[in-house]
């Protein structure tokens, strides 16, 4: 009897849990500053009740943080903690490093960074920021509409529920990616519709 590959097991356990899809991937945001404390702040944060209201005031607070510089201008002259109503000074860091090295590599638009991080020595320099690992790299990619897996815990309890064991990290977003492709699915929009399963936002 063939032993099936952990890319058919969790497969399988997709199907058999959300059913055949289509899965819409997440459409991220148009907004850089946003996308900045987005990834900066949602590390063990409620998404839906704590992160993403305050996302959408500081879009419509700072309409000028819709580019990098914008919101490195922004940034320079008003408090981030306020603005976004939390108090997290190792958040707030992350956010201030990040926007500065974006802009140090001219980044300054939602495509700039989609382009930006096809490069591997781009993604290692998001890695010298403290606070940010492979997880928020990949994350940072589907918040400007890249085809990324950001495996999290609720992807990694999913994955545990189908048998897969505990992989590491970068083996467990291959799992995933094997796994969207033998059921046909974008594989933004499959890693989307198990964390929203999991997470309870479905």
């Amino acid at each position: 009897m063939t032993v099936p590959s952990p890319a058919q097991r969790l497969a399988d356990h997709v199907q058999h849990l959300l059913g055949g899809g289509p899965f819409s991937p997440p459409g991220g945001w148009n907004h850089m500053g946003a996308v900045i404390c987005d990834v900066s702040f949602q590390p063990r944060c409620n998404y839906a009740a704590t992160l993403r209201p305050r996302l959408l005031r500081l879009q419509e607070g700072w309409p000028d943080a819709r580019t990098v510089r914008g919101f490195q201008n922004r940034l320079a002259s008003e408090d981030l903690a306020l603005a976004m109503k939390f108090n997290h000074a190792k958040k707030v860091a992350t956010a201030h490093a990040i926007t500065d090295l974006l802009a140090d590599h001219g980044v300054d638009t939602r495509e700039d960074l989609h382009t930006w991080l096809d490069r591997q020595a781009n993604r290692a320099a998001l890695r010298t920021v403290k606070g940010v690992g492979p997880k928020s790299i990949d994350y940072i990619g589907t918040l400007v509409g890249r085809a990324e897996v950001a495996v999290d815990f609720h992807l990694r309890s999913f994955a545990a529920e189908a048998g897969v064991g505990d992989l590491r990290y970068e083996r467990l977003r291959t799992v995933y990616e094997e796994a969207a492709a033998l059921l046909g699915h974008h594989r933004g929009g499959l890693e989307h519709a198990v964390w929203r399963y999991k997470s309870g936002a479905a």
